[in-house]
């Protein structure tokens, strides 16, 4: 048996924003069901497939129970830095980039954010992909893409 983190009625803060995965009825899939950084109650803790512990999770502002995996939380009172994008959002340079003086990305290039790096020296940063490259850009270098989804 595996031993789970988070006991019944453990207040927990999702790390990332909760999309349909095709089994939340009455929500298409992909649809946005929680947001990252929003605190909810456990109510249920089970296993999928036996090997990973998954928790039915009560969030009361949006009265939605939502099945979490263990690494999707954090203790509602642990240290939380909210930001701006979440993994897969698409993203414009703010500015040109560089990286030993020379220009890797162009003012106004399209990328995509690979993972949130909340614990960077300064600010919120990110691994963005511009192409082929992946790149540690700060939150301030990054502006939302016009096709953004959820507002954030």
């Amino acid at each position: 048996m595996i031993a789970a983190r988070y006991g019944y009625g453990a207040a927990v803060r999702v790390v990332r924003n909760l999309r349909n995965d095709g089994t939340f009825p009455g929500h298409a899939t992909g649809e946005l069901l929680v947001r990252r950084g929003r605190i909810g109650y456990v109510r249920d803790v089970g296993t999928f497939l036996q090997d990973e512990v998954i928790y039915s999770v009560h969030f009361l502002d949006v009265n939605r129970v939502v099945g979490c995996r263990e690494q999707e939380l954090i203790p509602a009172d642990a240290p939380w830095v909210d930001s701006a994008f979440d993994s897969r959002d698409k993203v414009a340079a703010k500015k040109a980039l560089a990286l030993g003086g020379e220009t890797v990305v162009e003012t106004g290039e399209i990328g995509e954010v690979m993972q949130v790096l909340r614990d960077a020296p300064g600010e919120v940063a990110y691994h963005v992909a511009f192409g082929e490259h992946v790149y540690a850009v700060p939150e301030s270098a990054l502006a939302p893409h016009a096709l953004k989804e959820d507002g954030g």
